[in-house]
């Protein structure tokens, strides 16, 4: 199926660097040695910041103080949003138990993790809706202590809103610290936290290498790049919808792809002409990312039909992918590869980024190829266990033997062996490997 590039990427995002993974390899291998001090001295180094790392009562309450009446009504929410869509999830996991032959059950439980460690950015942007989508979560879940951690600012701390939204979401400890060392002082249970088994949440490339290189010792939601998005647009699209919906996401980072895809080019050209227009209007920070975002990483592609649109799409695999043209029902059924899918105008990235409920912490660089984003499955382990009569193990016993020896695994072979013996001693079966 043809594609026509309107627009074509300068640049591809990376995720990683060699020197990113040797300093972060070094400082995590010094915190570890060093234990709380280490952690200290890069927070006043990096951070700024020689405050209080582990937040009183008293300092969450203080924040608590300073957050406006509005504001906290939009939090709260924002939280119930994510927690009823989270418990709905929960509810998809179903402790079972089934008879496999008679006299042999298994069965399969979800049992959360001990401890969580909730990653909150707040270096130039303050990750509200981070605290609510990671610490909400995790607390749904079930799990025994979620340690909610965020970059403070050098003179104020962590911003009041953020430590709003972690206690309000339910974390146990809030933790002033940001980067590497803040992840190095949840895995490595820090300043009398427990030691973390999964830690989640986005952050800068630091904070993502950080995780890669803990990732087996802890898990993690993901392994995350820039953030990304792709929007599927026919005739009936809203150019300007479409094109403030580009630059909305743009605005994340220079190296930030978006990406249209449309099978009408009056559209895509009304689109490319639109975007620098409400690019120039933004503030200037969001300005200069929009700018590099849109002029290094973004990519229009014109196709011929829908069918061309949507595998288009999946190649892809968009950690968000709106869908703006007709039959939305035809397009949920065909799409496969996304992290979170928006249907129709009336929603958009930013509502999920924010409230709406469904989490935003989502995989990045085609990883929605084969996983999907933060929920609150993440949290919990899916575990099997079984038991058996004796005669439900009769069978069981005789193959396993059997299989064992086929394999040159003589001891596990005897483990079945000792029980036939025992349960059936006036039997005699043939367990040899050619039996």
């Amino acid at each position: 199926m043809s594609r026509i590039y309107l627009k074509k990427a300068e640049r591809t995002s990376q995720t990683d660097s060699g020197e990113t993974r040797q300093t972060v390899q070094a400082i995590l291998d010094d915190i570890e040695a060093r234990g709380d001090a280490g952690a200290l001295e890069y927070a006043r180094k990096f951070d700024n910041y020689a405050g209080n790392i582990v937040l009183s009562r008293e300092e969450i309450d203080a924040a608590h103080a300073k957050v406006p009446e509005q504001l906290k009504r939009d939090i709260q929410f924002a939280h119930a949003n994510v927690r009823r869509f989270a418990e709905a999830q929960k509810e998809t996991l179903k402790d079972i138990e089934v008879e496999i032959i008679p006299g042999l059950v298994a069965g399969q439980k979800s049992i959360p993790v001990r401890a969580a460690g909730c990653y909150i950015p707040g270096g130039r942007y303050s990750h509200i809706a981070s605290a609510i989508m990671t610490v909400t979560t995790a607390r749904v879940a079930g799990c025994g202590s979620i340690v909610a951690c965020s970059p403070p600012r050098p003179d104020t701390g962590i911003a009041p809103a953020i430590v709003y939204a972690a206690d309000l979401c339910g974390a146990d400890t809030i933790l002033a610290m940001g980067g590497v060392q803040g992840i190095a002082s949840m895995a490595f249970g820090l300043f009398g936290l427990p030691e973390a088994d999964i830690l989640v949440g986005p952050g800068n490339q630091f904070v993502a290498e950080a995780k890669r290189i803990l990732y087996g010792r802890v898990g993690i939601d993901m392994f995350a790049g820039p953030t990304d998005s792709l929007i599927i647009a026919d005739g009936s699209a809203d150019a300007e919808i479409v094109a403030a919906d580009l630059v909305g996401q743009a605005e994340h980072g220079y190296n930030s792809p978006v990406w249209l895809v449309t099978d009408d080019e009056d559209l895509a050209r009304k689109v490319m002409d639109l975007v620098p227009v409400l690019i120039a209007d933004l503030p200037e920070l969001n300005r200069m990312n929009a700018e590099a975002a849109w002029r290094d990483y973004a990519e229009v592609i014109l196709c011929t039909d829908r069918e061309a649109m949507a595998q288009a799409a999946d190649d892809y695999a968009p950690e968000h992918l709106t869908v703006q043209a007709e039959d939305l029902g035809w397009w949920l059924n065909r799409l496969q590869c996304y992290g979170s899918l928006f249907l129709g105008e009336e929603t958009t990235v930013a509502f999920g980024d924010k409230a709406s409920g469904p989490n935003h912490v989502l995989p990045t660089s085609r990883a929605a190829s084969y996983t999907g984003g933060l929920s609150v499955h993440k949290y919990m382990k899916i575990v099997t266990w079984q038991r058996s009569t004796r005669e439900g193990a009769k069978p069981v016993a005789e193959a396993t033997a059997r299989i064992s020896r086929l394999e040159g695994m003589e001891g596990h072979a005897r483990t079945a062996d000792i029980r036939l013996r025992k349960y059936f001693p006036d039997e005699t079966f043939d367990l040899t490997a050619g039996g």
